[in-house]
């Protein structure tokens, strides 16, 4: 019984860890429809390179990557979590304005490279390399040297 048991979590693990990282590349056209109108609002001028689905155990995300390196992610609604510019910055319509307004004030100078949401924080990298956490009513909470 003892090894019956065994078996049988093992199998069931191996099946979770197989299933962990089921990445499928699709056409923007397959991305939610909230995720689609954001890439033409934001990346109009963005050629895609790849678009893909991720499917973890109990959740599904997209990823969309552009031929310049820079990239967005979305959750499964088409929400997007994470707006990653490499090489440029992130479009300032995409940026929530609270916090386009207190990078604007206490850095003018400075870019937003990076941007990352979660249901509690927002995450900010400036090309000062500063990063910033704003809470989910934008105030700002930790500043990372």
């Amino acid at each position: 019984m003892k090894k019956l048991m065994l078996v049988l979590v093992s199998l069931f693990t191996l099946q979770t860890v197989a299933m962990a990282d089921n990445d499928k590349p699709i056409q923007v056209g397959q991305m939610p429809q909230q995720a689609q109108i954001f890439i033409k609002k934001h990346f109009a001028n963005n050629k895609v390179a790849l678009a893909k689905m991720e499917n973890d155990f109990f959740n599904k995300s997209y990823e969309v990557i552009f031929t310049d390196g820079n990239k967005v992610e979305f959750d499964k609604k088409g929400n997007w979590t994470e707006i990653d510019c490499k090489h440029g910055v992130v479009p300032t319509a995409a940026i929530p304005e609270n916090i386009q307004k207190y990078v604007t004030t206490h850095y003018p100078d400075v870019k937003i490279l990076k941007l990352e949401r979660d249901k509690k924080e927002y995450e900010v990298k400036l090309s000062n390399r500063l990063e910033l956490k704003f809470d989910s009513k934008f105030n700002l909470i930790h500043i990372d040297h």
